[in-house]
């Protein structure tokens, strides 16, 4: 299936492969989708966590496939299906499903956060859901069903301490990311690394609002001297906060990093042409203290 469908930039639209797991609907954003291919027989590794199904190499790359289904809390999975090759926060993951149904183009207005309408199961590996025609499709969280299989590919909070002790710099932090957790890290690794005045907001409408807002009280210099965003986030994903920004006198100059799990070649010309002032993958907190250091110095002499 083709999934190389190109979007508009800064639209606040994505592509949403729906797929089914038994007889349940989901969906992932195609910027993560490397191929999908039919099922092939897996190498089984010793001793790995019950949802690996094991490892294969169906070009020169060694890949690990992951069962959907046992990740779910279905059962595990039978031989046949497809594979979603997958790649992101630099890993190539393949994720075993029964069928693949179609893409939809959709806006991020149209994803809600998970309630009641989620099962247990579903709704602590979900990032959001959308309905489609009849039927309600939950996009799952792939960083997070990786993260809980191999903690060691999540944010690398170790790098923060490998700073050492740092100055207070009370530069006032900017943050739209969705995921209550990555939220948290961020917030608490960018306190242990001296910039202790953080906003964090969950989406990109609540960051964009808290930047006019302030922008037209003339206290922007107190809410917003740097903004991080995230790329995927129900209401308005992070590169139509990258446009909005970039594209407003009042907030142009306030330096702005995507940080995101989908930093892949497209994905970083769509940041740059939106104007983004740097760009890093999602493991490299490390990096993103180090980002924010330079762009702060550069600009502010802070």
């Amino acid at each position: 299936m083709d999934t190389n469908i190109l979007l508009e930039n800064g639209t606040n639209e994505l592509e949403i492969l729906e797929f089914k797991v038994g007889n349940n609907h989901y969906g992932i954003n195609v910027a993560k989708i490397s191929e999908i291919i039919t099922y092939q027989p897996v190498t089984p590794v010793p001793n790995s966590h019950p949802s690996i199904e094991g490892i294969f190499m169906p070009r020169d790359v060694m890949i690990t496939a992951i069962s959907l289904k046992n990740c779910l809390g279905q059962g595990d999975s039978e031989p046949g299906g497809l594979f979603i090759i997958t790649n992101f926060n630099k890993l190539d993951v393949a994720f075993h499903v029964d069928q693949v149904l179609g893409i939809h183009r959709v806006s991020w207005t149209e994803i809600v956060k998970p309630g009641a309408t989620v099962n247990n199961a579903d709704e602590g590996l979900s990032t959001g859901i959308i309905k489609l025609n009849d039927r309600l499709v939950i996009i799952l969280d792939f960083e997070k069903i990786v993260t809980d299989i191999s903690p060691e590919t999540g944010l690398k909070v170790a790098e923060i301490e490998a700073l050492g002790n740092r100055n207070k710099n009370d530069i006032p932090v900017l943050i739209a990311e969705d995921s209550p957790l990555l939220n948290k890290l961020i917030v608490d690794s960018l306190k242990k690394a001296g910039y202790v005045n953080i906003t964090s907001t969950e989406n990109g409408e609540e960051a964009y609002k808290k930047l006019d807002e302030a922008a037209q009280a003339g206290v922007l210099d107190k809410v917003a001297e740097l903004i991080i965003t995230d790329i995927e986030m129900p209401i308005m994903d992070g590169h139509r906060l990258t446009k909005l920004v970039k594209s407003s006198p009042e907030l142009k100059e306030i330096p702005l990093i995507i940080f995101s799990s989908l930093i892949n070649e497209e994905m970083r010309k769509k940041g740059e042409d939106l104007g983004a002032d740097a760009q890093l993958s999602k493991p490299e907190i490390g990096n993103l203290v180090k980002v924010i250091d330079d762009l702060i110095a550069k600009r502010y002499g802070k």
